[in-house]
């Protein structure tokens, strides 16, 4: 079907579903090894592009049996030039297995498809740094230059976006929003959390996402909340200030543990799927904006299918 790039669907105000905890689930419950928490290689062999694949279709049935749409994020969250470097892939490859990646989710949607589940096909892309503990914070024009290269393979791809996930500070935010717009790409800024609602670098959401649109003249689309528990971050959402609306989307974690506690964790913590897919309910009551719905770590198809099965009932 049509290319959604400059008109996307999601906006008009339906619920759009995405998938979960793709490298939690990969690594603990398939027993595939991710070096550096890296799923893009996979896509580099017909096994992995098989595994990848069947992953993305459980929440694909989920999305049709609530007659939701569907986000296609591609498995490309670490495949920037720093982490391609550390695993011994060069310029060229990772240029290769980005735009695969976004053909990969192509596929999907062909098969897919359908006028009550339309499909849009996000290029997903991960901070430079540790996604729980920045190295370093970068200024916009830094990270701007560090992402452009991925920003533009998801531009010559089908790729109807880009979304930047698990950012913990306002710098590579706003640059990833500049490339992207500079590219002529619609872009969407999924900040984290820590479990008292701040960026890992300090900073309030509401603050973060301020500075991000003064900074970019408001060039993200919108802004989702990623890789933290909803406890963790639903008493910092300030009903009443303009920031709020600017948020639309929500793909928390299963466990309440902290990033820290996370990073330590040599067993899945799946937390409680029904639990969550109330907690999810309960924002959208406060927050009927909330409309891009779906997991992080430790959440699968379980997960999506409650929370889709609430928050639909509640729309």
């Amino acid at each position: 079907m049509a290319k959604y790039r400059n008109d996307l669907p999601q906006l008009s105000g339906g619920l759009f579903l995405t998938d979960g905890g793709l490298e939690t689930w990969l690594c603990f419950q398939q027993g595939i090894n991710l070096p550096l928490f890296a799923a893009f290689p996979l896509i580099g062999d017909e096994a992995g592009c098989q595994a990848i694949k069947s992953y993305m279709q459980t929440f694909v049935r989920v999305a049709q049996a609530h007659r939701t749409g569907f986000v296609l994020e591609t498995p490309t969250w670490r495949a920037s030039a720093d982490w391609a470097g550390k695993l011994g892939i060069d310029r060229a490859e990772l240029r290769r297995l980005n735009l695969e990646a976004v053909g990969l989710m192509a596929e999907l949607r062909n098969e897919n498809e359908t006028p009550a589940t339309p499909m849009v096909i996000s290029g997903n892309i991960g901070p430079r740094g540790d996604g729980y503990n920045p190295a370093f914070l970068m200024t916009p024009e830094r990270a701007a230059d560090y992402h452009a290269d991925q920003v533009d393979a998801f531009r010559q791809s089908t790729a109807d976006m880009v979304t930047a996930m698990t950012i913990t500070h306002v710098g590579e935010a706003a640059g990833i929003a500049i490339a992207a717009r500079d590219a002529g790409m619609p872009v969407v800024i999924s900040f984290t959390t820590e479990v008292d609602g701040r960026l890992p670098e300090g900073g309030t959401l509401g603050d973060a996402i301020k500075k991000v649109d003064d900074l970019t003249n408001g060039a993200p689309a919108y802004y989702m909340i990623n890789c933290a528990h909803p406890t963790h971050f639903q008493d910092s959402l300030d009903d009443g200030d303009g920031w709020i609306h600017r948020v639309r989307g929500i793909r928390a974690n299963a466990s309440t543990k902290s990033h820290a506690e996370l990073d330590n964790s040599t067993e899945l913590d799946a937390g409680d799927p029904v639990e969550l897919g109330g907690q999810y309910g309960a924002l959208r009551a406060r927050f009927p904006q909330f409309t891009i719905l779906g997991g992080c770590c430790g959440t699968d198809h379980r997960h999506v299918a409650c929370i889709g099965d609430v928050c639909r009932r509640a729309a």
